[in-house]
């Protein structure tokens, strides 16, 4: 069948769903780091896309208040919360503020996230802990926190994951520690696609490769390298992530779950 013999009518009226370009009025999202880089621009697509939106920022609290500000402009809802999602306690208190101040809470993006790299011999035992608790540890406690106030009674519920292509190829030394925490974010995604299924709650994992961000810039020093090694040679732009979170979170990814989603411009490939 040729793409022009595709019509509205050829597609089945029992669909379950009817895109719009607002798929996601009425839905409320909460987003970890959301303040900058990737983060801040799932926080604008998830707001576009009509969710009312909480997230939480750490040092930057100047550009969360600009966001959420920006937000509210536009005729969007969002509340800037501060918390260090190394603190198992805050990350859950500001997941609990979220749900009681905007009513209810059906998507939890994961996107905070630390890269700290060092040869093994010199690596800190801090260095690992810190990875480990805001990679991995707070990845769990969002969701332990977020799936309370989700999937009641067959209710709508998201839970995604910003991990890395690192977790498939880790092409330099230096990267172990990175890249063991993000590879255990695919089996904590595939375990709670199997905990969670029951309740109508998909858990997905985006793993993208470099992104242009001021942790990683397009023009930084390790960027040639980086293109080197992806058949599509450039850095993504951080509204490329947010627009695969953007399906992820919305009606049309019903039976995706337990998937780790490579966007890396074929880095792993």
């Amino acid at each position: 069948m040729s793409t022009a013999s595709l019509s509205a009518a050829s597609v089945p009226s029992s669909a379950p769903y009817a895109p719009t370009p607002r798929a996601l009025a009425g839905k409320v999202a909460f987003v970890t780091g959301g303040a900058r880089g990737i983060g801040a621009a799932i926080v604008r697509r998830l707001a576009r896309d009509g969710a009312a939106v909480a997230f939480t920022y750490s040092s930057s609290e100047a550009p969360a208040k600009a966001l959420a500000a920006a937000i509210e402009s536009e005729g969007g809802r969002a509340l800037a919360l501060h918390a260090d999602s190394a603190d198992a306690a805050a990350l859950t208190q500001a997941v609990d503020q979220a749900a009681r101040t905007l009513g209810r809470l059906d998507i939890l993006v994961n996107s905070a996230g630390v890269a700290v790299a060092g040869e093994i011999d010199s690596f800190a035992l801090a260095d690992f802990d810190h990875t480990l608790n805001v990679n991995v540890r707070a990845v769990f406690v969002a969701t332990q926190a977020a799936v309370r106030h989700m999937g009641q009674d067959g209710a709508y519920g998201r839970v995604i994951t910003i991990g890395s292509t690192n977790s498939d190829r880790v092409p330099w030394a230096g990267f172990s520690v990175y890249g063991m925490s993000k590879a255990a974010i695919v089996g904590l995604t595939k375990g709670l696609a199997r905990d969670l299924g029951p309740r109508g709650i998909t858990v997905n994992n985006v793993q993208p490769g470099p992104v242009n961000t001021d942790m990683n810039p397009a023009d930084g020093p390790m960027a040639s390298n980086m293109h080197s090694l992806m058949a599509l040679s450039r850095h993504a732009h951080p509204d490329e992530i947010a627009g695969m979170v953007a399906y992820l979170a919305g009606p049309e990814s019903g039976m995706v779950t337990g998937a780790s989603l490579l966007i890396d411009g074929g880095f792993a490939a």
